[in-house]
């Protein structure tokens, strides 16, 4: 039963490597379609907020059909999507090439990461998720790197063209290889699943993703411009670091896979409590080889585990609608997402590159005293 989850992963990295790739890409981006970097920012906002705005929406209602032909049918839109941004002759037609991907996006990994826990059972959901989680991780190890050296050598439109290959290709493969499923969820309906929208448990944990992913994205989304403008390297060795960072985060995959199984909330706290370390000491440490590579480490472990945490974290809280609640936690995150990166863009042009550490960090502070209020709450009531 291993082989549809590793297929899965898969089409997870080609997913999101389509969503994360244009981190790396937002200086070549801006300076080809003449716009300054906080404004190519916002095509990372336009696709965190179309997902968070029609995510949980787009999954309740697709959570009923065959996952084959769904998830073949989201990659076959990516590759379409890909194209038209490797054709993109201004910022406006560049933005309606990321609002498509964005709208499979969440239906995909909701979905996904349900069949998972599907096949080996929820006490297992950490490490099935785990799996598919692998292809994310992949995609900020791999994806997001390479995008970067491809944007380096050949320009960002390959980048985005190499994508589009990539997602029909993977299509093919699962019109070959993945077996006809049918949703094992189907009997719960969206009247159900949108009832926990009202329980205040999990407006909390929705809340706590909100959070989190502020804080990441209010640096990450830059940490290409400022590898670039306060370290000084050039595309290649920025595409370099990236992979670094990407790389470590294998390890907080495997981490948060462990941890959350055992306490979620506690698993948040003790990852976000190390990401804050690692991303205030980016950059003071950024003319010195070991401390960047030591600050970029500890925050690449941490965001890894956190996406993990985060959505294992959701499927939890509520285990008779799992997909639905995990296409919650991509709401809540993906809002955090746009958040993070107009954040981090008003953040670059009021204080400063220099600032950003300091200005996630803030965000990340407050999941951590919000994660301390949800461990006094019942367990149960998320459930109720």
């Amino acid at each position: 039963m291993l082989f549809p989850i590793l297929l899965l992963s898969a089409a997870g990295f080609t997913v999101l490597t389509t969503e994360f790739v244009i981190v790396g890409l937002l200086p070549a981006i801006a300076r080809d379609l003449n716009v300054s970097v906080s404004q190519a920012g916002l095509l990372v906002t336009l696709f965190a907020f179309t997902v968070a705005a029609f995510g949980p929406f787009l999954t309740a209602y697709f959570a009923r059909f065959p996952r084959k032909r769904l998830f073949i049918s989201i990659l076959i839109m990516f590759g379409v999507a890909n194209t038209v941004a490797a054709l993109a002759p201004n910022i406006w037609v560049m933005a309606f090439a990321r609002l498509i991907p964005a709208l499979g996006l969440p239906v995909f990994w909701a979905l996904a990461s349900e069949t998972a826990v599907d096949i080996v059972g929820p006490e297992y959901a950490g490490r099935a998720i785990e799996k598919i989680g692998f292809g994310i991780v992949c995609a900020t190890v791999f994806g997001i790197p390479v995008g970067t050296l491809v944007s380096d050598m050949f320009g960002w439109r390959t980048a985005f063209a190499i994508l589009a290959v990539v997602a029909l290709a993977k299509a093919f493969l699962l019109f070959i290889y993945l077996p006809v499923t049918t949703p094992k969820h189907d009997q719960v309906s969206l009247r159900s699943q949108f009832k926990i929208l009202r329980n205040p448990l999990m407006q909390g944990h929705i809340l706590l993703s909100i959070l989190v992913f502020s804080g990441m994205f209010t640096a990450y989304t830059y940490l290409a411009d400022i590898l670039e403008r306060l370290a000084g390297f050039d595309g290649t060795l920025v595409g370099w670091c990236l992979m670094g960072f990407g790389a470590v985060g294998l390890i907080g995959n495997s981490l948060g896979g462990r941890a959350v199984d055992r306490h979620p909330l506690i698993a948040s706290m003790v990852f976000c409590g190390f990401m804050i370390a690692g991303m205030v000491a980016l950059v003071p440490a950024i003319h010195s080889t070991i401390g960047l590579a030591a600050a970029m480490a500890v925050w690449g472990v941490t965001q890894a585990a956190m996406f993990l945490v985060s959505h294992v974290r959701l499927m939890k809280a509520a285990p008779h609608a799992p997909a639905f609640a995990a296409s919650l936690n991509i709401a809540g995150a993906n809002l955090g997402i746009g958040l993070g990166a107009m954040v981090g863009g008003h953040v670059i042009d009021t204080l400063g590159l220099g600032s950003l550490g300091f200005a996630a960090s803030g965000f990340i502070l407050a999941s951590i005293l919000l994660a301390l209020g949800l461990m006094t709450a019942k367990p149960t009531a998320a459930t109720a």
